[in-house]
């Protein structure tokens, strides 16, 4: 549906017409790139730790639920670099290969832990984010994170193929 990119750290990142995938670096330009960890929490904590976060990517169908609640967001509004359609990120498992346009890999590492910053986009946005299962536990729908594997351009109306990994799935955990 959308890619998106931003040089620093912001919830918005804008949109645009093709973004670079970069093998085990992430997005070219995005504050978020590198191989090691970017995230300014995860930074202070140990800024040698990899970072399993290089690609955000947000299931569109995820804008059309908030949207029904009163939360109108463009794609790339919350922070995500490839806005998808038609595919349920929620439920691939941990080591996915996700093929993206021509050449582009990028293996699901983990879901996106919403936090409060997104509070700061429109109050109530983040429990907006947020469910519950039958047995009580806690539901992140923000979408998931990868690492890229294989460089290549993506853009707007690429194709997008899951590869799942061989074995037991494991579900996927916040990174």
């Amino acid at each position: 549906m959308a890619v998106s990119v931003s040089a620093t750290h912001t919830m918005q990142k804008p949109n645009t017409d093709r973004i670079r995938l970069l093998a085990g670096l992430g997005v070219e330009g995005d504050a978020h790139m590198g191989k090691t960890v970017k995230h300014r929490s995860r930074i202070a904590r140990d800024p040698s730790r990899p970072n399993l976060r290089q690609v955000h990517l947000i299931h569109a169908e995820l804008l059309d639920e908030l949207a029904a609640k009163g939360f109108s967001l463009a794609p790339g509004r919350m922070g995500e670099n490839i806005t998808t359609r038609g595919i349920d990120l929620l439920a691939l498992p941990a080591g996915t290969k996700l093929r993206l346009g021509t050449s582009a890999i990028v293996e699901v590492t983990g879901l996106r832990n919403p936090c409060v910053q997104l509070d700061g986009i429109k109050p109530g946005l983040m429990n907006a984010v947020l469910d519950r299962d039958a047995q009580g536990n806690l539901i992140r729908k923000a979408g998931v994170m990868g690492i890229v594997i294989a460089a290549g351009e993506v853009g707007p109306g690429d194709e997008i193929r899951a590869e799942l990994p061989p074995g037991e799935p494991v579900p996927l955990k916040p990174v």
